[in-house]
């Protein structure tokens, strides 16, 4: 490797001199590149070690022990560890109030000691958990990650974005965004939006001449600049500075990591959890202010005892997992979609996903399978068929007949000038490596790199040079190529193609059996004609034309304007001189196939009520072709074309009346897509549109989901996506909105089974607190509060059944009508008024079989079993509190299969789930550890059961199962009147 010296490179990664004053050829040879041939892969990699990656210094990673600490800071945490205050200032006191050489009180403060290692064991989960979230998102990222193609080793090849080393060649072109800071040595056409680093909003004109004096940022022409993006044309340029040394990198010297907004879900669940604690302290102040009234507080016993059944109820009303369970089922669920080609970018996107309404779409390459084969060559003289499918440069022209083509030079002769055209007009590449035919570029023009290949058209014109270019855009539906002939003198000529209706209106002549004559209006109706003929066949057709322009200096042609130096700035500028006056070559037919799994996702789609819309530049009767073969409009449907949706552009009502209707667009301009999701999404659709060029980023940022083309993407279009498709493949949008939905349902389910648990945990404590004397959990002469549950307990109940049930059934299974149902509405409530029922139906349920079967065990209840007469009330609470504590579990692991659905019975795939399955049969085992292991019985109050006491737990808990299954079977049957 060169020295720093010998480079001209600082330390820092910036050139010695300023670059933008510097010719650029000078500027290569500082850096020690060969423009030509760009950096060798092991000068990269030793450059990349040298002067880091390239990217932006961000704040520095959270340390973990943070992220662990993190964990604790949580109103409910803050609760708990108060609890434990409590807890061990109720032990100093017992302790200091014992009378020396009795029995009774605990040698430790166990509830204190519990509570605080189950306040670890939860932190231990939920940072587990969430570092299983970042580690998906960042997977994720790393398949989003920006590219950027460059030279190395004489070869244009596509690398991250973050591996760019200074003396790279930079390789542009329209709709790629700029990664690094650089000098350009060439330029074709090429323009630059730049807003986002000096604020002009027009982009800006990039030429590679070297300034005579030093300039401000925004009007140095000949550099490019990290964090901006190419609008128009090509260009190549030597990179000067990567990461911090970047312009981007001096104005912020180092960028924070910005917080990520509250998704609707989340905000939904904050609300919830406030409402559940603003109802659990409305209780509890109810409750002991009730006690203070009906009691009093004797001594500081009660007082305290009073506090933990506050604490008990609050403990019981959050699920402390909810959140980290939450994270872990949307990154779940983002990393499913990934496998099969859609990568979300953002969790949240998920939530949106389910509720698409309305599908935009391409047709190349999402509706199609974008392998674009021309198959018809029509010329002034007749039409010509070309046999072969693919990119694989084999076939022959038949006649239209299929017999060979023979008898006609002067078709023929057409034929192979139409392909000549085409081929020179044309920024695609075809090449072989490993004995695959690969695309480089647009497929449609690869398509007729393809076709001259086959045919050998290219023959006679490979002494054309290529010195200028006038650029395709949206708008302009055409470009133009300036070429050099190097058997004429340098002679120029333009080679233009495009849409053949807007190409012939750029032609005055038409070449005909080797003559040149003026265009008629016949010959246009024939011409448009056949493009109607084509169209209706389902051919996308691109016209041909040439010019020679008689001399070999460009600033000889009539209507250009030239510099004082004889030199032309800009040919884009002027593409009006230079596209005039041409000599109509032909045109040709190609089509794209049909994907053959897209006719059905169309109608799974539908069948979901979502509606799915194409948009596209070509043709009207393709099209609607197109459309009516794929099930998105009926046989003889129309479509509605860019100039029919500008008449209608003042018109707002006509505008969305006709969108609401519409579902083909053809000939249209990127405006118009922003205007169609602007339209849909007035009528209260969620939209999701697809988009790959730069123009489409406006609309695929409005969109409600903005997705990303992964093969044929702009990497502008594709930062502006909140999803890329990685095969571009339109029956993968649906089965990521399938996915959506599964997540979404799935959610629900966990939702609907943890609140309901824990309603169910406030029930009892609640009605175990006021019904107390009826339940003999307080005799008629003791005094103060006594608790069910007590707040180790409850605590264990939900570590126990919060976290590896819910997250189980965050990977149910879809169900089969998932996609039979009308698509939710943003403005739904994830916890709706039928959701509210089940919750607070199995609350109560839950509530009662856990207070019976504790009211059994004690002495002076309504149920209760004589035989613990023999017992003191201690041992019996003690039993008592066991029955309970167990039964509440297995009726919440009953509850969690009861919890799959709303509707639906139990037993339907009840054994689908084996994850399900596997946490209730961890949370049973635990449970079991927690009865029957000595210290273990301390530290949670707990005693051995017996085989009756077990037959006990399991019928009163399985109750919830049984009335759920009653419940579902009258909702069914309300639901079929």
């Amino acid at each position: 490797m060169p020295s720093q010296t010998a480079s001209g490179i600082g330390p820092d990664g910036i050139l010695d001199t300023d670059p933008s004053l510097t010719d650029a050829f000078d500027v290569a040879e500082a850096l020690d590149v060969d423009p030509n041939t760009g950096l060798s892969s092991a000068e990269a990699a030793r450059r990349l070690e040298r002067f880091g990656p390239n990217e932006l210094a961000g704040a520095p990673p959270v340390p973990k022990w943070r992220k662990f600490l993190a964990q604790f800071q949580d109103p409910l945490v803050y609760l708990l560890l108060a609890a434990t205050v409590i807890s061990v200032i109720a032990w100093f006191i017992e302790k200091a109030n014992a009378v020396p050489g009795a029995e009774g009180g605990e040698a430790l403060p166990f509830d204190a000691i519990v509570i605080v290692l189950i306040l670890i064991v939860n932190a231990v989960l939920g940072y587990i958990q969430e570092a299983k979230a970042e580690a998906a998102v960042e997977a994720l990222a790393g398949m989003t990650a920006p590219t950027t193609s460059v030279l190395r080793d004489g070869k244009v090849v596509r690398i991250n974005t973050v591996d760019v080393v200074p003396g790279d060649i930079i390789v542009l072109a329209e709709g790629d965004s700029v990664s690094a800071d650089g000098r350009l040595f060439a330029a074709a056409s090429l323009r630059i939006a730049e807003a986002s680093l000096t604020g002009e909003s027009v982009p800006v004109g990039k030429k590679p001449d070297t300034l005579r004096e030093a300039k401000a940022l925004g009007d140095r022409a000949n550099m490019i600049f990290n964090g901006t993006s190419v609008t128009q044309g090509t260009g190549r340029a030597i990179v000067t500075g990567t990461g911090m040394a970047t312009q981007v990198g001096k104005i912020a010297d180092m960028l924070s990591a910005t917080e990520d907004e509250q998704t609707p879900l989340q905000k939904e669940m904050n609300y919830v959890s406030k409402i559940l604690g603003i109802a659990v302290v409305i209780i509890a102040v109810i409750v002991l202010a009730a006690l203070a009234f009906l009691e009093g507080f004797n001594d500081i016993h009660d007082v305290i005892d009073s506090l933990l059944l506050a604490v008990s109820l609050a403990v019981a009303a959050v699920p402390e997992g909810l959140a980290a369970i939450l994270t872990v089922v949307l990154a779940l669920g983002v990393q499913r979609m990934a496998a099969h080609n859609a990568i979300v970018k953002k969790l949240h996107s998920v939530e949106t996903l389910g509720s698409a309404s309305v599908i935009c779409s391409d047709k190349t390459g999402t509706l199609t399978r974008n392998e674009m084969t021309v198959e018809r060559i029509v010329t002034p003289s007749g039409e010509v068929h070309l046999t072969g499918t693919g990119y694989t440069p084999e076939g022959t022209m038949t006649a239209a007949d299929g017999s060979p083509l023979s008898g006609d030079p002067s078709l023929r002769a057409e034929a192979l000038a139409t392909l000549a055209a085409g081929t020179i007009a044309n920024d695609g590449d075809l090449r072989e490596e490993n004995g695959r035919w690969e695309v480089v570029g647009d497929p449609t023009e690869v398509s007729l790199i393809v076709a001259a290949r086959k045919t050998g058209a290219m023959k006679g014109y490979d002494r054309f040079t290529r010195v200028a270019e006038v650029p395709f855009t949206s708008e302009r539906k055409r470009m133009s190529v300036i070429a050099q002939d190097s058997t004429e003198g340098g002679k120029l000529t333009v080679f233009a193609k495009g849409a053949p209706d807007v190409l012939l209106s750029y032609c005055s002549r038409i070449a005909v059996g080797g003559q040149v004559r003026p265009l008629t209006e016949g010959d246009r109706q024939t011409i448009l004609a056949t493009v109607e003929r084509l169209s209706g066949e389902a051919y996308r057709t691109l016209g041909e034309a040439y010019r020679p322009l008689g001399t070999a200096n460009l600033s000889e042609v009539p209507g250009i304007t030239a510099n004082a130096a004889g030199q032309v700035a800009d040919i884009a500028d002027q593409a009006d001189a230079i596209e005039s006056d041409l000599i109509w070559n032909g045109m040709v037919g190609i089509i794209d196939p049909p994907r053959t799994e897209v006719r059905d996702s169309v109608a799974e789609a539908h069948r979901a009520g979502i509606r799915a819309v194409m948009i596209t530049g070509d043709h009207p009767l393709t099209a609607a072709r197109i459309a009516s073969d794929l099930g998105i409009i009926d046989k003889g449907g129309k479509a509605l074309t860019g100039d029919q949706l500008d008449a209608l552009a003042d018109d707002r009502a006509a505008f969305d009346k006709a969108t609401s209707e519409v579902s083909v667009y053809a000939r249209v301009a990127p405006e118009h897509k922003l205007k169609i999701v602007e339209s849909l999404q007035r009528q209260g659709n969620i939209v999701a549109m697809t988009g790959d060029g730069v123009n489409d980023a406006p609309a695929v940022k409005t969109a409600d989901i903005g997705v990303a083309m992964g093969i044929t993407g702009t990497e502008v279009t594709k930062q502006s996506a909140k999803m890329i498709l990685a095969d571009d493949n339109f029956s993968t949008i649906v089965a990521a909105v399938r996915e959506g939905r599964v997540i979404f349902d799935n959610i629900r389910k966990f939702l609907r089974y943890l609140l309901s648990s824990n309603v169910g945990e406030v029930f009892t404590v609640f009605f175990g607190v006021v019904l107390a004397g009826f339940l003999g959990i307080t005799q008629p002469e003791s005094t103060g509060v006594t608790v069910p549950l007590l707040a180790t307990q409850l605590l264990w109940i939900n570590l126990l059944t919060d976290a590896a049930p819910a997250l189980a059934m965050g990977v149910d299974p879809q169900t089969e009508d998932v996609m039979n149902r009308r698509p939710r509405r943003v403005t739904d409530r994830v916890i709706d008024a039928s959701m509210w029922g089940d919750i607070v139906f199995v609350g109560l349920i839950m509530a009662a079989v856990t207070l019976i079967g504790m009211d059994m065990h004690l002495a002076g209840g309504l149920f209760t079993d004589r035989s613990v007469d023999a017992l003191g009330h201690e041992a019996q609470m003690t039993e008592a509190r066991t029955m309970g504590f167990t039964i509440l579990v297995f009726a919440q692991l009953f509850n969690a299969l009861a919890s799959r659905s709303h509707l639906q019975s139990v037993f339907v795939g009840l054994f689908s789930n084996k994850w399900l399955w596997g946490a209730i049969g961890l949370s049973v085992v635990l449970q079991l550890v927690v009865i029957y292991v000595p210290f273990l019985n301390t530290a949670f109050g707990t005693t051995p059961l017996s085989p009756l006491a077990w037959l006990e737990c399991i019928g009163l808990a399985a109750f919830v199962l049984v009335a759920s299954e009653l419940r579902k079977c009258v909702l069914r049957a309300m639901a079929g009147r």
